[in-house]
């Protein structure tokens, strides 16, 4: 049943005791893009997720997934979606191509052996297919998950914080992999605390205390933040530091490279405390704001989290 967007929800509310986990968040996400889902831990992006693929009822709201009804066709989302969870989820005591067959048999997919062969190649898992799950690093289980959850071909992926834990290298490959499944029409949303990753996005869903905060374009994130960034180069910028954090006008200090990164949101004041704060051997240089810069402000900005009191 193709829609106009992959996931189309409105308003989704999702109440656990007097926990209000997420709170009027709405998402239409059109089809074959690569959405970053981002947010604080505790911030509601996996209970938003498990809505939106009808692994969680919703408390309120409405929305449809592929086309279906969240509410009412579970079971249609479930088997053209792929999710992969935060933790690695499959059989330890298994081999890899034992694991893939047991996933192959449960979506009762045909020619499973040949099914099994071409994603233990298209995944690079061919010359370690007779290992077994447990011995596996980090990022060859995460390759082991992906190609479990993508063999049944889904319309939609959906991957929870998928590269935690595993190598830079491990990362990058992941994310080859990712856009390479996306250049073939598949729809991808991952959650994700890496800036890295983000800026891989086509768009960028922040959430903060369950509520959607902003979204769009990582240029588009930057020019809403409203920030105003400095940067300062010179001969012992990291003692320099101490003496900026607690200015007013500054609401960010942070290192990057060699390099230390100022921002706050008051023109007038920032540049007053600056002015203020000016050695000799520092050079001062305006610069757009980071990503990240960017989300270190939209944390602030979302202020205490008072969801239980809800």
């Amino acid at each position: 049943m193709k829609t106009e967007f992959a996931i189309d929800v409105r308003n989704l509310v999702k109440r656990f005791g007097d926990k209000v986990a997420v709170n009027g968040v709405s998402i239409q996400m059109p089809y074959g893009q690569v959405w970053g889902f981002l947010g604080p831990n505790g911030s509601g992006k996996t209970t938003t997720i498990r809505m939106i693929c009808g692994l969680l009822n919703t408390t309120e709201g409405e929305g449809t997934c592929l086309g279906f009804d969240i509410a009412k066709d579970s079971r249609d989302i479930k088997i053209r979606t792929g999710y992969m969870t935060q933790r690695f989820s499959f059989w330890g005591d298994l081999t890899i191509r034992e694991n893939l067959e047991f996933v192959a048999r449960l979506y009762q997919l045909p020619k499973m052996k040949a099914k099994v062969d071409e994603t233990l190649e298209n995944l690079g898992l061919s010359h370690r297919q007779h290992q077994v799950a447990d011995a596996l690093s980090g990022g060859w289980k995460q390759r082991l998950a992906l190609a479990a959850v993508t063999m049944h071909k889904p319309e939609l992926l959906l991957l929870d914080e998928p590269t935690a834990g595993v190598d830079p290298q491990a990362r990058r490959d992941f994310w080859d992999e990712i856009h390479r499944l996306s250049s073939n029409g598949m729809t991808v949303l991952v959650s994700t605390h890496y800036m890295d990753e983000a800026e891989r996005c086509d768009r960028i869903a922040y959430l903060a205390n369950g509520v959607m905060v902003t979204k769009g374009t990582v240029g588009d994130i930057i020019d809403k933040s409203g920030l105003i960034t400095f940067t300062a180069e010179g001969d012992q910028i990291r003692e320099f530091a101490t003496h900026l954090k607690d200015e007013p006008g500054i609401e960010h200090v942070a290192y990057f490279g060699s390099a230390l990164h100022v921002s706050g949101m008051n023109r007038e004041h920032l540049e007053a405390a600056l002015k203020a704060k000016a050695r000799d051997g520092v050079t001062w240089k305006e610069v757009r704001p980071s990503l990240e810069d960017s989300f270190i402000a939209l944390m602030k900005s979302s202020g205490a989290d008072t969801r239980a009191h809800q």
